[in-house]
């Protein structure tokens, strides 16, 4: 019988990680009172524009927070069906070497909403259907021996030979540090273990299932400096490979603390409020944002925390031909699909766990009726799958997603699953699909990264596709909001000297 055993949380107060972000947190907190708050008017309420938000707040200012849906999170948002059911954007796992949103976590007492799993990664076995392979990390082992040890004890996805040329491989990656993770960005994942001698069945086993969970992408696309930059975090800490599942929907669970928090220092929150246009004083500068209802609202800075996309979208023609914002051209969100399919029992061949499904269509899932408290059921499984790579399905029907979706079922549930449906009957499905989410990672993107402080006076981006270490990534999104905060924090006298003063003009906003 599979049951949900939650794990205790781990210590992550003592890595110098955690302690770099909780001292970046506490800048804002501690930072001299404005004499004068900036109001500061942001586009987007994903996880980026909420805690660039958070932060200003800490810090004495007022942010004017503007989200185009009816729903917070952005790349997390969820919703209620009918029955009462959620289903999300994706399927969102909270690693131990996520220290700026481990801090947040913190910072609003709700640590206790992230429920920690055993120090593991689990694959499921295509060539013995049904099977599943793990990486078990020992608690007793500091890091990088947890990790080495843990890939070490499995053999039945890698032999030694192939480990052993695997750890050459890596060993420049090693020895030349941060340097040499960043000149790899030139270069897939693919190219990579073939320059470097690993064989192409590493890649196979092992790099198809862990490409496709960072990026939604195989390796012959994604850039091998987001794979070195990960196991950097996974092997380099001791829980930084640790996962936790939220207890429930992140936009109830995780984004409404963040909107009360802001609510409670002065700041302002309106979802339904889609940005139409950015108005342009006569020296290039953002005069107001023009909103699809037709408000406008101005502010002392302006940010926007948008996907990428939506932001190309927007851009002035007069900012097109700066180089900062040129750049951009060449950053593109990569298509995701979130699978969530209700069954009518309860699935036995599964884990309280993420699992790798290492299919040709599927890259991770998880039987959420177990791993999370919100979405729990002891008679019924409910399975939430990531559809990646998801470019040649995203125009597809969601029938015809579903039942690509079973078929692969099938080979992971032999016993349990039938492409037919003559075993476990579906109660019923949701389908999500995101055109363009996360930026594609693919090698030559990292110098088109923008810093969070544009050339443009008082104009600000927060995203993950903004220059922070963590890539594409929700850490990546809460640490790009905290260097928003940071520059805009900086530049409080060149703002505040400005003398443009927030308005609503006309307009009467209902909090939400």
């Amino acid at each position: 019988q599979v049951v949900c055993i939650d794990y205790p949380r781990p210590e992550l107060e003592s890595t110098r990680n955690y302690l770099d972000a909780a001292y970046l947190s506490s800048t804002f907190r501690n930072s001299a009172r404005p004499k004068k708050p900036l109001e500061v008017v942001i586009a987007g309420a994903g996880l980026a524009g909420l805690c660039t938000a958070k932060y200003l707040a800490d810090a004495g200012h007022k942010p004017i927070l503007l989200e185009a849906r009816d729903v917070l999170g952005g790349k997390i948002a969820a919703w209620k069906d009918e029955d009462g059911d959620f289903y999300e954007t994706g399927l969102h796992i909270f690693f131990g070497a996520y220290p700026n949103m481990q801090n947040l976590f913190g910072e609003l007492g709700i640590n206790d909403r992230l429920q920690w799993k055993e120090h593991s990664m689990i694959f499921a076995m295509p060539s013995k259907p049904g099977e599943f392979s793990r990486f078990d990390f020992p608690e007793t082992l500091p890091a990088p021996l947890n990790g080495i040890l843990a890939i070490l004890r499995n053999n039945e996805m890698l032999t030694w030979g192939e480990k052993v040329k695997f750890a050459v491989g890596l060993l420049p990656a090693i020895l030349g540090g941060q340097s040499y993770v960043e000149a790899q960005d030139g270069i897939t994942v693919k190219d990579w273990m073939r320059k470097q001698g690993v064989p192409d069945r590493v890649t196979d086993e092992v790099f198809i299932a862990m490409s496709k969970a960072l990026n939604f992408i195989n390796p012959d696309e994604l850039s091998m400096q987001c794979i070195l930059i990960a196991l950097n975090r996974f092997l380099q800490e001791k829980h930084g490979s640790k996962m936790a599942f939220l207890d429930g929907n992140p936009p109830e669970r995780l984004c409404k603390p963040i909107v009360d928090h802001i609510q409670s220092r002065g700041g302002d929150v309106f979802l339904n409020s889609r940005i139409q246009k950015i108005e342009l004083n006569e020296d290039g500068t953002v005069k107001s944002f023009g909103l699809t209802n037709g408000n406008v609202i101005q502010g002392d800075a302006y940010v926007f925390a948008t996907p990428v996309d939506i932001l190309k979208l927007l851009l002035p023609e007069d900012w097109m031909k700066i180089p900062y914002f040129k750049k951009l051209e060449k950053l593109v969100g990569v298509p995701v699909i979130n699978v969530h399919i209700w069954f009518d029992r309860k699935l036995k061949n599964t884990y309280d766990h993420l699992l790798f499904s290492r299919s040709r269509l599927l890259s991770v899932y998880a039987d959420m009726s177990v791993a999370c408290k919100e979405y729990y059921d002891p008679y019924k499984s409910m399975l939430e799958l990531v559809f990646a790579p998801a470019e040649e399905w995203i125009s597809c029907s969601d029938e015809e997603i579903i039942e690509a979706t079973v078929e692969e079922l099938s080979k992971l549930f032999p016993h349990e699953i039938s492409a037919d449906g003559s075993k476990a009957k579906i109660v019923k499905y949701h389908v999500v699909k995101t055109p363009r989410s996360v930026y594609k990672t693919v090698p030559g993107t990292e110098p088109c990264r923008p810093l969070q402080r544009s050339p443009v006076e008082g104009f600000y981006l927060a995203g993950d596709y903004t220059k922070q270490k963590y890539l594409a990534s929700m850490e990546g999104a809460v640490l790009s909001g905290k260097l928003c905060a940071q520059a805009i924090v900086q530049d409080y006298e060149l703002l505040s000297s400005t003398g443009l003063r927030s308005k609503l003009q006309g307009a009467t906003f209902a909090s939400n």
